[in-house]
């Protein structure tokens, strides 16, 4: 007995013999050492697939509880709805805003495609209620529609994690990709960018495979053939068209991704000639569209619920105390630590780490996004292993769209990426020029101030006006769009505090920059009411010339869009970029007023 019962005090233990404190000792910490072991080798044994989660890199929440479907009314197909995910019922709605962009021929064909997408679904144990897939009007494209009252945490979608398809970066490992498509060089896989393995998982599923083994033998073909098969994004736009943005951070952007793309496929076709005899360059552009455009991305990237590791635990605890190996509180010692490891591993590593996971959900990435005022919410069920779709605050109205939130994207993103552009987006922004490609001519006739000596000088030397254009570097680099360190504007906090920083020094008089021992660190805070107004003139002043520099006014912008809605048949090429430049235009006036 004596030998179970730790001592506060004992002597140095001979070397080579174990005293009775020693033994007790190595008891107490035998059984979480041995616990560990069966945890992780259980959680070892579990699917790959079992691995969640889910960008455009939406944001995603994992909820440890599901609520339960059972107070909505199943939704029962009739037509289906959509290539996204048609799983519900075609129905027209009226007066419901539209927020992506397509042409009628287009949504009629999505809608067609869709019947064999509800069967699958219902076949394989999505679950859904008190919504359907459906076009608000013509040319709005598919959504998520009520089919009756929601309210909040009411869940509409429930998703089985086996049915998605899912990358973790920066490093993902999948074995059926690797053995069919990079059996010669399976780092090539691993180590590509998050949208580019799940282009090439879409890809195989759509064109080389349909049968997906890890979710036990399901073929991908209805899902696959209900997805979209051409985007309106500017990627495959005309230079004309291009030019019709007004807009040079755009057109850099688009030029970025185009080079970064083609890069990325040409290496993984160097890297295995299986890929490349397999998967075009088309076709790996439509993959990346479909990945950058559907995919929801978190920080989780643990295993979802298991109960073999803590059933494990308490056949563990019940022979260690049955066997009379050690007290109770040496075997609570023991489970906590299995427990803690689990919630270490699935929860706290990962953001340490720094590890995302992007997932593409079916159905539940047909939900279309708003900057503002989102009443969807995806989320993770640790429990049951699965995604949902749940309805948020207030609740969702009979016949109205549920929209979720994609993060807080502005309409540069939305439009290269999602093929749309929100009105009024809270979350736009403008690039201006960098400070050195400004008219100080013009800034100093508008301030009635003259640039003194030496600050041109300074602010280049603290890297505050921006970078001179270089053709070459703009040709090969794929880095970053904005790469010139141009001014940006954004509707939610105006111009950037250092550039307001930047200007008070560019516009202060001989005194001010004396005062302010000519360092551009001391004009952080306001130094006068003349120079901080100096500085707003010279930033309104150069908002001004960007937009009188515009090759059509807004006005006629307007007036443009009221042309096209009056026709049938416009092309979202046509009419996509008048909608992008005039919410740009719209920016800077009100930019412009608040320095007023």
């Amino acid at each position: 007995d004596s030998a179970d019962t730790p001592t506060t005090t004992m002597a140095s233990p001979t070397m080579g013999r174990s005293t009775p404190s020693s033994t007790t000792h190595r008891r107490a910490w035998a059984l979480p050492i041995i616990l560990c072991l069966l945890s992780a080798t259980s959680r070892g044994l579990q699917s790959c697939d079992a691995a969640f989660a889910i960008a455009p890199s939406n944001t995603l929440r994992v909820s440890p509880l599901a609520p339960s479907l059972s107070s909505l009314t199943p939704s029962h197909p009739e037509h289906d709805g959509d290539g996204r995910y048609g799983l519900f019922a075609s129905r027209s709605f009226t007066s419901l805003s539209a927020v992506k962009t397509a042409s009628e021929s287009a949504t009629s064909s999505r809608l067609k495609r869709t019947a064999a997408f509800t069967e699958w679904a219902n076949e394989n144990d999505i679950k859904y209620a008190g919504a359907q897939v459906s076009s608000g009007d013509q040319n709005s494209g598919l959504g998520l529609y009520a089919t009756q009252s929601l309210t909040p945490n009411d869940v509409v979608i429930q998703v089985p994690t086996k049915l998605t398809l899912s990358v973790e970066s920066p490093t993902d490992y999948n074995l059926v990709m690797e053995k069919e498509l990079f059996a010669s060089n399976p780092k090539a896989y691993q180590n590509t960018q998050w949208w580019a393995a799940l282009s090439i998982q879409l890809n195989y599923y759509d064109k080389v495979n349909p049968i997906n083994e890890g979710a036990g033998g399901v073929s991908m073909k209805p899902w696959m053939d209900s997805l979209p098969r051409a985007y309106d994004t500017p990627i495959h736009w005309s230079e004309s068209s291009l030019e019709e943005l007004q807009y040079r951070p755009m057109m850099e952007a688009v030029a970025l991704q185009k080079r970064g793309w083609k890069k990325q496929y040409d290496g993984l076709a160097t890297a295995s000639t299986d890929f490349a005899s397999k998967i075009s360059y088309d076709d790996f552009v439509w993959g990346c569209e479909t990945a950058r455009s559907r995919a929801f991305s978190g920080a989780y990237s643990g295993s979802a619920f298991n109960p073999i590791p803590y059933a494990t635990v308490a056949a563990c605890v019940a022979i260690y105390l049955g066997l009379g190996i050690g007290d109770i509180e040496q075997a609570a010692n023991g489970a906590a630590l299995v427990v803690c490891g689990s919630i270490l591993k699935d929860f706290v590593l990962p953001k340490l780490l720094k590890v995302q996971k992007y997932v593409i959900c079916p159905l539940i990435d047909m939900a279309n996004h708003v900057g503002v005022g989102a009443t969807g919410n995806v989320a993770f069920e640790y429990f049951s292993d699965g995604f949902s779709l749940s309805a948020l605050e207030p609740g969702v109205s009979q016949g109205s769209e549920m929209f979720i939130q994609y993060g807080p994207r502005n309409n540069d993103q939305l439009l290269q990426y999602y093929g749309f552009v929100e009105g009024g987006n809270a979350h736009d922004v403008y690039i201006l020029p960098p400070i050195r490609e400004w008219d100080i001519g013009s800034l100093e006739e508008a301030c009635g101030r003259k640039v003194g000596p030496g600050r041109l000088e300074k602010l280049d030397r603290a890297g505050l006006l921006g970078k001179a254009t270089n053709i070459e570097s703009s040709l090969t680099n794929t880095e970053a769009a904005n790469d010139i360190g141009g001014v940006v504007l954004t509707r939610a906090t105006g111009i950037d505090p250092a550039v307001i920083q930047a200007l008070r020094a560019l516009m202060s008089s001989d005194t001010e920059w004396e005062d302010a021992g000519e360092a551009i660190g001391n004009f952080a805070t306001e130094v006068s009411p003349e120079n901080e107004r100096a500085a707003r003139m010279a930033v309104r002043k150069a908002m001004e010339m960007e937009l009188e520099g515009k090759a059509t006014t807004v006005e006629e912008d307007k007036n443009l869009l009221n042309v096209f809605q009056a026709k049938k048949g416009v092309e979202a090429e046509e009419v996509l970029p008048v909608k992008f430049r005039l919410e740009k235009k719209e920016l800077l006036q009100e930019a412009i007023g608040i320095m007023r």
